[in-house]
């Protein structure tokens, strides 16, 4: 089956360059008319500039393809909301949002200002949570959309001198999450891919060997499954190299220890039981943890 994107509208956040710029270009070559947003700052995010988007735009229409530039802040929701209506006015749709822009503020914790941890938290967190807003109508009304969320193997894993980032790239999965259950009576999948790039926020983090094979494009073929129509919803897709893997949030089958005075010692006794992944479930809710500690409970009185 032909990954194609023929008839689709598809906005890409953060694509005046690095793995944004790709995204949009192989969505274009693929038939999608694409809004290329970038507030064309630098990887700190100070600065703007369209300049960046524009570019890009010129590229995907010199090799034949339908696009539009946007210079919006991801973090101003009103910006947002006119980028989507930009696309809806121009294309009469919006049918794929891949939320890609992000800046780094790396600092070890301890000499972290909290003001850069609340930037980056808006940019990735709240960027992401407004274009979803604003797209999630148009997506309902029409009865489908694809959205891509980008995380990060720092906020699945955990990274030093990250916290900012990490917490905002795993709270994207946790929108992911929700998202994918609301969507998916209006056939709209949600997904999240976890990309290992060598980008402008890559670059002095890695040897030059090393950055060499990290080229964005082989991260693009995982955002085009996610974003197509034939997309799972709810997948943590991870890429790089031309690697493909994915990442589970699982819940372990756990033990009932009930009520007591010593459940405390138990539990630190008897730690490694309560952890073993040994037929662990991939929750489909929230709710899973809640039957299973209940389940468990009213077997034990049973």
């Amino acid at each position: 089956m032909a990954i194609e994107f023929k008839g689709r509208v598809a906005i890409v956040t953060g694509a005046g360059g690095g793995l944004g710029r790709q995204h949009a270009l192989e969505l274009a070559a693929r038939g999608a008319k694409v809004l290329v947003n970038d507030l064309g700052s630098g990887v700190h995010g100070e600065g703007g500039s369209v300049s960046p988007a524009q570019a890009v735009v010129d590229e995907i229409r010199a090799a034949g393809g339908e696009a539009l530039a946007n210079g919006a802040s991801v973090t101003d929701f009103a910006a947002v909301q006119a980028m989507v209506q930009q696309a809806i006015d121009a294309w009469g749709r919006v049918d794929i949002l891949v939320n890609n822009a992000g800046i780094l503020r790396d600092k070890s914790f301890a000499k972290m200002d909290m003001a850069d941890f609340r930037l980056v938290m808006d940019v990735h967190l709240m960027g992401a949570a407004h274009c979803c807003k604003a797209v999630w109508p148009h997506m309902v009304a029409q009865g489908y959309g694809r959205i891509v969320m980008t995380t990060s193997s720092t906020g699945l894993y955990g990274n030093f001198g990250q916290a900012n980032y990490g917490a905002a790239k795993l709270a994207q999965v946790g929108l992911m999450q929700t998202l994918a259950i609301e969507g998916a009576k209006h056939h709209i999948h949600v997904n999240a891919l976890a990309p290992t790039a060598a980008t402008r926020m890559t670059e002095g983090l890695m040897p030059e060997e090393v950055l060499a094979v990290l080229k964005p494009e082989a991260v693009v073929p995982a955002m085009l499954v996610l974003a197509h129509e034939s997309a799972p919803t709810r997948t943590i897709l991870c890429a790089g190299a031309g690697t493909f893997e994915a990442a589970h949030i699982t819940l372990t089958q756990g033990i009932h220890l009930g009520l007591g005075a010593d459940v405390p010692e138990q539990l630190a006794a008897r730690l490694a039981e309560a952890t073993d992944r040994t037929g662990e479930q991939i929750p489909q809710s929230g709710a899973a943890q809640g039957s299973n500690e209940v389940g468990k409970a009213l077997a034990a009185r049973a």
